[in-house]
């Protein structure tokens, strides 16, 4: 890998993130593109919460964490068919839900559908406004098509704003860089500014159909915040032993992310993001390069990122009446 790959990775650009980070207790807190935003670096990861059997239990994993520093909140309309927005607006009363910026997803590619969900999710989780609403599964060529068609999401989406009920916009997607580039491209044409932009960065990423590498530097560029997902691979990349979960974390903490959102779905899994905060460095280039050349092989197989290369976490694709 040689100097301009690594700052095509996003690294050449790391050095402005960095200097808007700030360490509080046992968290770093960077800047949300240019929402001026501040968000805990690891964000908690909505499906996650209600992966335990007992409400509590969820409900412990999000106080626990705000407790601890993380303010970015991760959820969807989808998850668990809305268990875990359920589960996370209890976790946020009392108090809770003044001290975290709340992202929440929708699925519906038509206004009203969107516009029905916005609103169910703002049921579900307790509250008058949602901090980030973000465009789910932006994973079809002709998905950022339908964001910007008449009677689309985006229109939907702000009207919500406008009443007060959402304040940011962003998109997410798991499936191939190219996809984002078209939402950007459009965005472009139709002179509109995403807030966010979300997709998976982990190690693996670096070497197959890569975020990282085609969008991370566009995002930077036009100062849409960066919020990597899947930083384990779904766990795939330490259960393999191809690296530990703590490098994984402080690989993607070192690209110019304003978040990554990790699962936790266990105190264990809390406990190792914040031990990965504590002894979190950014990885100089020569590092990245060594965990990349590294881990090539396995990335190049596809096999550990089955987000990208198969259809089991295209929640819409099983479940295509989200989508009306």
């Amino acid at each position: 890998m040689n100097r301009r790959y690594l700052f095509e990775l996003g690294l050449g650009a790391f050095s402005a993130a960095a200097l808007n980070s700030q360490t509080r207790g046992e968290m770093i807190y960077r800047t949300l593109g240019r929402t001026g935003e501040r968000v805990s670096a690891i964000g908690l990861g909505g499906s996650h919460i209600a992966n335990p059997r007992d409400e509590q239990d969820g409900i412990r994993i999000v106080r626990t964490a705000i407790d601890r520093g993380i303010n970015f909140m991760d959820n969807c309309w989808d998850y668990h068919n809305g268990k875990s927005e359920v589960w996370m607006g209890q976790a946020l009363r009392d108090g809770y839900r003044q001290k975290v910026f709340l992202m929440t997803k929708f699925d519906s590619r038509g206004k009203a559908g969107a516009a029905r969900q916005i609103d169910e999710s703002l049921q579900r989780l307790q509250t008058d406004h949602i901090d980030l609403m973000q465009y789910h599964e932006n994973i079809r060529p002709e998905d950022p098509d339908l964001f910007f068609a008449a009677g689309g999401p985006l229109e939907a989406l702000l009207e919500a704003k406008k009443a007060g009920k959402i304040r940011y916009i962003g998109f997410t997607g798991h499936k191939d860089p190219f996809v984002h580039l078209r939402m950007l491209e459009l965005a472009a044409q139709h002179g509109f500014h995403f807030d966010s932009a979300q997709m998976p960065l982990n190690i693996l990423d670096a070497s197959f159909r890569s975020f990282a590498h085609e969008v991370v530097p566009k995002l930077v560029e036009q100062g849409i915040a960066v919020l990597g997902m899947k930083p384990l691979a779904s766990g795939a990349i330490p259960k393999n032993n191809i690296a530990t979960a703590i490098e994984c974390l402080h690989y993607s903490l070192s690209l110019p992310t304003s978040v990554v959102i990790n699962g936790c779905d266990s105190m264990e899994r809390l406990d190792q993001a914040f031990e990965a905060v504590r002894t979190f460095k950014p990885l100089t280039p020569r590092q990245i390069s060594e965990l990349v050349d590294r881990t090539r092989a396995a990335a190049l197989s596809g096999k550990f990122e089955l987000f990208k290369t198969t259809s089991r976490f295209d929640g819409t694709a099983h479940h295509p009446e989200w989508l009306g």
